[in-house]
Formats: C-alpha cells, sequence, structure tokens
C-alpha cells in the first residue's frame, strides 16, 4: 500500500457537496453526463430523437462548485451556455445494474448546471474532435446541497426548471427524459462500474442559451433544492 509520505506532491482532495439536513458531505469521484435526453433539446441541437439514443460524456470531478455562488465567467468562450439538470448522487457500488435494482444505488438527488462552451463545442463537432474543453472547464458543474429524502417514482410531474435573471429559459418535467433516472444509471453501469461519490446528470430540457459576466441563474427542481449561481467578470490569467 502506498503510503502519504511516498507522494511527490500533495494533490488536492476531492469536492464535498453538502447533504441537505446533516454535517456529512458527499464526496466526488466522478461526473457522468447524459447527452440528450429530452426530445426538444435534442431537436434543439440538431439530433434525431427518434434514431439517436441518448449517450454518455464525462466531467473532471473538480468541475463540482458546491452550492454554486459568485463563479468567474470562464475563459476562451464567447458563448458560454447554461443547461440545468437533474443530478443522481451513487452511494453503492455497480455494474450491469437492472433498471429494477438501479434505486437501490442511488444515494440522493440534486441540481445542476451542466455549464458548456458552445463555441468550443461547435468547433469541435465541426472538426471531430473531443468535446473536452467544451464541457470539463473548470467551474463548469454548479450543484445544490444533495437531497436524500426522494423517492424517485415521484419523480414523474416534477418540474425542472431554470431562470436567467428572473426570467425563465428551460422548464419541463422529470417525466419527459426519454431515459428514466433508472434507465439512465442501468445502461450506464454496462459501460462502466460506477462508485459511491459517481454523480450523474440525467440531461437537459429545451431552451438552452447564453449566459454573460454578471447574469444570475437560478435553477430548481421540485421536491429536491435551488442552485444560485453569478457570473462575475472573467478571471484574470495574465
Amino acid at each position: 500500500m502506498i503510503q502519504k509520505s511516498t507522494l511527490a506532491f500533495k494533490i488536492q482532495a476531492p469536492p464535498l457537496v453538502p447533504i441537505y439536513g446533516s454535517e456529512l458531505f458527499f464526496p466526488v469521484r466522478r461526473i457522468w453526463c447524459v447527452g440528450r435526453n429530452f426530445v426538444d433539446h435534442a431537436l434543439e441541437m440538431g439530433g434525431q430523437p427518434e434514431k439517436e439514443p441518448p449517450f454518455f460524456f464525462a466531467k473532471p470531478a473538480d468541475a463540482v462548485v458546491p452550492l454554486g455562488g459568485v463563479i468567474n465567467f470562464p475563459t476562451k468562450t464567447e458563448d458560454l451556455h447554461h443547461e440545468v439538470e437533474l443530478a443522481v448522487a451513487i452511494g453503492k457500488p455497480g455494474q450491469n445494474i437492472p433498471a429494477g435494482s438501479a434505486h437501490d444505488h442511488i444515494f440522493g438527488y440534486a441540481v445542476a448546471l451542466d455549464m458548456t462552451r458552445r463555441d468550443v463545442q461547435a468547433e469541435a463537432k465541426r472538426k471531430g474532435r473531443p468535446w473536452d474543453l467544451a464541457k470539463g472547464f473548470d467551474e463548469s458543474c454548479p450543484v445544490s446541497a444533495i437531497n436524500r429524502s426522494i423517492i424517485s417514482s415521484d419523480f414523474g410531474t416534477a418540474c425542472l426548471s431554470l431562470q436567467v435573471n428572473g426570467v425563465t429559459k428551460q422548464s419541463a418535467q422529470i417525466g419527459d427524459m426519454i431515459l428514466s433516472v433508472e434507465e439512465c444509471l442501468s445502461e450506464l453501469s454496462q459501460w462502466v462500474k460506477l462508485e459511491a461519490g459517481d454523480l450523474l446528470l440525467t440531461g437537459t430540457p429545451a431552451g438552452v442559451g447564453p449566459v454573460k459576466a454578471g447574469d444570475v441563474l437560478s435553477a430548481s427542481c421540485d421536491g429536491v433544492g435551488q442552485l444560485d449561481v453569478h457570473y462575475t467578470a472573467a478571471r484574470d490569467h495574465r
């Protein structure tokens, strides 16, 4: 076993997301995201949901911003977009999980933002390159406190929404997802072994759009919680 004294340098501890009503924290291990899991969003992004099933991509764990708050506007983009999502916190390892057993692996739920450098993503698509710098940049995944009081079957009519400066930009019911929470978790577990500490963002509704420095974003999901983010001017990296 490797001892701490053998490490060449100290590494950053994993992001810790508060757990609603508890003094404990959820340590984030990995972040998985489901792309195009709402029909209307798939259509607005040029997809064909009747032919192309939802797919998965990842963000680094340190993209998490626990509880949101004030965030620096990212560099290297002229077209930052908001994407509000329901996040599933995994609390039990599993692989090849049947959808009917998926709920046993869920620790709780949160509201998250999958912030996207849309111009960078569009250029990557055009050149057939990976999306990593469009999706996995610093502070690209604000997350609310994790709520453990939710029963998955209650989600059908729960509203997932996002406002920018008080104006509603995205709004849909969780039941409108192409793949349910349990189906998302089951499908992902066919590709990778899920572990406690993983977060799964389950897709965004239609209405994604630009965010500018100074904007205030308010994301919410009925029964889960709320997440507020205020973008300041871009960080000076000189």
